[in-house]
């Protein structure tokens, strides 16, 4: 199995094994095909040595897939004078992977009246609006989001309800290629970017949310926001058509690699998906045929 970065080159592929690689070879001739079955000899995205050495540029996770190469060569028998030709044949799985990238789960605090009251639920819902609209232009996404409520005991405050809320931000909003830049690598940088200015957007709001209990509101609202309650946790994520295997992957086992036919990740998941009844198309599918 060999791993390639995006955008980058492979390492050398070598056709011919380390014993062979002591001998001396007489005529040799290397033959490469790639995961269509089609010889590599011409193609603009190779580079091919005479001696047997291929490299694959700008890779992207549509060329990943098994690349062979069958090394023909001669062999003399010394005792008869007699000469024979003889090939062997070398298979290497080409993956393309990216670096993780990092999205934010955030977490906030909401005191309300009781558990069980069904504007909780609604509450919710529309905090994710507000947050979606907030950070709408900069197409990141927001998961979630998910909550929980408990009832507290605090001293000098009888026992009120709280709601835990947590949602997740990451930077792959339907639209997210079109911000990438002229250079696919460029994707990397205006990921952090977006991902940075949406966590600002988002402390900003909540901080306002202080400022308005305190010089705002005559009468607190059953529901709002508990001061200084708001934090984010740096957590990695994969792009759409990558995912971690550490078991089917495991010497890239922190890696997103690309998801395989028959599987695929819509989202910023960890994993990829199998895709149920279908089988996708090719490498890196972010949704099932």
């Amino acid at each position: 199995d060999v791993y390639v970065k995006t955008s980058t080159s492979s390492p050398s592929l070598v056709c011919m094994d380390l014993s062979l690689s002591q001998e001396e070879i007489i005529d040799p001739k290397f033959s490469w095909t790639g995961p269509d079955g089609t010889s590599l000899e011409g193609q603009g995205h190779v580079n091919l040595t005479g001696n047997g050495e291929l490299v694959l540029v700008g890779f992207q996770e549509s060329m990943s897939g098994a690349y062979t190469c069958t090394l023909s060569h001669r062999i003399i028998e010394t005792s008869a004078q007699e000469e024979a030709e003889v090939s062997n044949t070398y298979r290497f799985m080409v993956y393309a992977y990216r670096e993780a990238d990092r999205a934010d789960r955030v977490s906030v605090r909401f005191t309300a009246r009781r558990c069980e009251l069904k504007a909780n639920a609604r509450f919710v819902e529309e905090l994710k609006k507000i947050v979606e609209d907030l950070i709408s232009d900069l197409m990141c996404a927001v998961e979630g989001p998910w909550y929980r409520c408990h009832s507290l005991e605090v001293p000098h405050r009888g026992s009120p309800s709280e709601l835990f809320v947590a949602f997740q931000v990451n930077p792959f909003a339907p639209g997210w290629e079109d911000l990438c830049g002229p250079v696919p690598r460029d994707c990397e940088d205006t990921a952090i970017q977006r991902t940075q200015e949406a966590r600002d957007r988002i402390a900003e709001f909540f901080r306002k949310q202080t400022y308005a209990l305190k010089h705002e509101f005559r009468t607190v609202p059953s529901i709002h926001y508990v001061e200084g309650s708001f934090s984010v946790t740096p957590i990695d994520s994969c792009r759409p058509g990558f995912g971690r295997d550490s078991v089917t992957h495991r010497s890239c086992s922190g890696c997103c690699v690309v998801c395989s036919p028959g599987m695929y990740s819509p989202d910023s998941a960890v994993s990829c998906r199998v895709c149920v009844g279908h089988r996708a198309v090719g490498y890196g599918a972010k949704s099932c045929p």
